[in-house]
């Protein structure tokens, strides 16, 4: 195992490096689709052929079944795991081990969870993504895990991944956000720009299984800039019922991040400019995990340099070209 300076070292090239890193990755699964010519690993069965509105998702929460065991790896001398290394070593900002829902199966357009946690999704992952940057011994937990797409090999949070298109109806002209996220404050992929608002899938309450109140609440938060929500009232909070009477939100797919197995849900959420300024006309500049850039034209251009020529996460890439790709049906009145 390695010493804690040299597990800081490998955590600072893997933090300086994520970009390059997760682009090289690719390279250990070439047997395994990927999203738009990104680098976000996909299946079949996760890819709609057209984008399909949130709602005709279906959701089942069952109980969580055990995992195989895993060989612990990339773990300085006297931690049991990725995650406690982390918080002892180089904790970021925001590092909260919350519940969250687990991925079990994804058929048609039915998802099965079960009930997991933040950290276990570090402690596999972001373990893979060390090991990898560190190439020392081999990847014996990358190889334990074997197809990153499988749920039955490892716990799979997924994240829910979010375009967000402010829609001028007069002119047709749309615009869009991203978030850079300071890796000083994240867990995971800092230093690279994403799509906004993200979000692990997990409840406000015990009872708050819905993709769509996760999404409110991010949007509150990176967006607006409000502090954590928990026991939200969906119901009686103004903000949320006035977002999903504004927001047409559909689905466009779901992929894996070649280098930490980080798992997204691929959405857009299209709201018509009046509203959208209504919404979010005090729209933050800066949130708890980094830099909001507002207002990018939705260009080719920018999709081009966003896809192929920044240091954008994998799955906010392909979303941005998935949605240039189905912009005609996205944007329609």
């Amino acid at each position: 195992m390695p010493t804690s300076a040299e597990w800081l070292a490998v955590r600072a090239h893997l933090l300086r490096n994520r970009h390059a890193l997760a682009v090289e990755a690719v390279a250990e699964y070439p047997d395994v689709p990927r999203v738009a010519d990104t680098p976000l690993l996909t299946s079949p069965d996760w890819m709609p052929a057209t984008p399909v509105p949130l709602a005709e998702l279906t959701l089942e929460l069952r109980e969580s079944p055990e995992l195989p065991a895993l060989p612990v790896s990339a773990v300085p001398d006297g931690f049991g795991g990725y995650s406690a290394a982390m918080a002892a070593l180089a904790a970021p900002v925001v590092f909260q081990n919350r519940e969250t829902y687990r991925l079990l199966g994804f058929t048609g357009r039915h998802l099965t969870f079960g009930l997991g946690s933040y950290f276990d999704g570090i402690d596999v992952g972001e373990a893979c993504a060390h090991e990898y940057a560190g190439r020392v011994g081999g990847l014996p937990l990358r190889t334990a895990v074997g197809d990153p797409r499988d749920p039955r090999r490892r716990p799979v949070n997924v994240a829910v991944s979010t375009l967000t298109l402010r829609h001028d109806e007069v002119s047709g002209e749309a615009t869009f956000y991203l978030h850079w996220r300071d890796p000083k404050r994240v867990g995971h992929a800092g230093g690279m720009f994403q799509v906004l608002p993200v979000g692990v899938f997990q409840g406000s309450s015990p009872a708050d299984f819905s993709l769509w109140h996760c999404m409110i609440r991010e949007f509150a938060e990176e967006m607006l800039g409000v502090e954590e929500i928990h026991d939200a009232d969906y119901a009686t909070w103004p903000f949320a019922q006035r977002l999903t009477d504004a927001a047409r939100v559909f689905y466009l797919g779901m992929g894996v991040d070649p280098l930490t197995f980080a798992t997204d849900m691929l959405t857009v959420a299209v709201i018509e400019a009046a509203r959208f300024d209504e919404l979010f006309g005090d729209l933050v500049a800066h949130n708890d995990e980094g830099q909001v850039l507002r207002g990018l034209p939705f260009t080719a251009e920018n999709i081009d340099r966003f896809v192929h020529r920044e240091p954008t996460q994998a799955a906010g890439a392909a979303l941005l070209s998935l949605a240039w790709e189905h912009r005609a049906e996205l944007l329609k009145p």
